[in-house]
């Protein structure tokens, strides 16, 4: 068993020889990266990406992060696009084909059939005498000098050049088109992220129950209320418009300065001038607000008019903290 300082130093040679060919990925940027990205902006069709092996799995991640900024692309493995999946790639497509050494069996193989189909191909290769770069229309330049892989034999350093490279691309792309925070929600309605920057308060306080009393109300209906809605608050109402708030804490403060309670009302006990927040604000604005203010229930407004109640436990509830 190898000591724990061993270890650490073979994980510290791998993590460096990896950042150092990344740091060396960008001096080798030229114009052809910036004549693929202007291709691709302008293009009608899809990317399509390519690959084999462990360049394969390195082009699916690659698709994700595009489809998710805006720039419709499709995986295809290079070996079953020459069993039958070939007709994957369609007109106006682009095809991108990602080979360390651009001159496998399977790319030599595919090079010329997506040639032949008309296509623009994008070669993101490390060698660039390769076949695949000679016959690429642009190319992508990933040369590492060597793997992390003490053999030089295991994809590592390699692969995560081309992933560093595809990242590259699109963010290059998402900024070109303009692509906003409203848009990447577009493609991210689900989990928390999505929720983050889509969900209102309105979608919260819609689903709640709708506390609130009287300022003349007297002590044991503002319990009831706050008990009956389950908010831990209530807002108080004066001419239809909100004058104050009632909190499970303003209970217990009035039970241990009062020894009668009789003849107090909601006006007694209420806090003035509550926290509120705009219906139509971003849920997230509402964390802001509550953790900035020590507080855990914002009162919603919309125009002036009491809507209902957003609670920190919502926000907890629907993946937002």
């Amino acid at each position: 068993m190898k000591e724990n300082t061993a270890i650490l130093d073979i994980a510290r040679r791998t993590i460096e020889n990896e950042a150092n060919a990344i740091q060396n990925l960008s001096t080798l940027l030229d114009y052809k990266f910036s004549d693929t990205v202007n291709h691709i902006l302008n293009s009608k069709g899809r990317v399509v990406i390519t690959g084999i092996g462990k360049s394969a799995l390195i082009a699916s991640k690659i698709v994700a992060t595009l489809n998710s900024t805006g720039t419709p692309s499709i995986f295809m493995h290079a070996a079953d696009a020459i069993h039958g999946d070939l007709g994957t790639i369609q007109e106006n497509d682009t095809v991108i084909c990602i080979s360390r050494s651009g001159n496998t069996p399977e790319i030599k193989m595919l090079v010329p059939l997506i040639k032949k189909g008309g296509n623009i191909l994008v070669g993101m290769t490390g060698n660039l005498e390769s076949t695949l770069a000679k016959q690429s229309d642009f190319i992508l330049n990933s040369f590492v000098e060597k793997e992390a892989c003490p053999n030089n034999l295991a994809p590592t350093t390699s692969t995560t050049a081309q992933l560093v490279l595809g990242d590259a691309l699109a963010i290059c792309l998402l900024e070109l088109r303009g692509f906003s925070s409203k848009d990447f929600a577009k493609y991210h309605p689900g989990g928390s992220l999505g929720k983050r920057l889509y969900l209102r308060v309105s979608d919260i306080a819609e689903n709640n129950l709708k506390p609130q009393v009287a300022i003349d109300a007297d002590v044991k209906t503002v319990i009831v209320e706050i008990s009956e809605k389950m908010l831990g608050v209530t807002a108080v109402i004066e001419n239809n418009k909100v004058v104050g708030i009632v909190t499970d804490g303003d209970i217990r403060r009035m039970l241990n300065k009062h020894d009668n309670i009789k003849g107090l009302t909601a006006k007694d006990i209420m806090t003035s001038n509550p926290k509120t927040i705009d219906n139509d604000m971003l849920a997230v604005k509402a964390l802001d607000l509550m953790q900035s203010k020590g507080i855990s229930q914002l009162l919603a407004i919309k125009d002036g008019t009491y809507l209902g109640v957003v609670h920190l436990h919502n926000l907890i509830n629907e993946g937002i903290i």
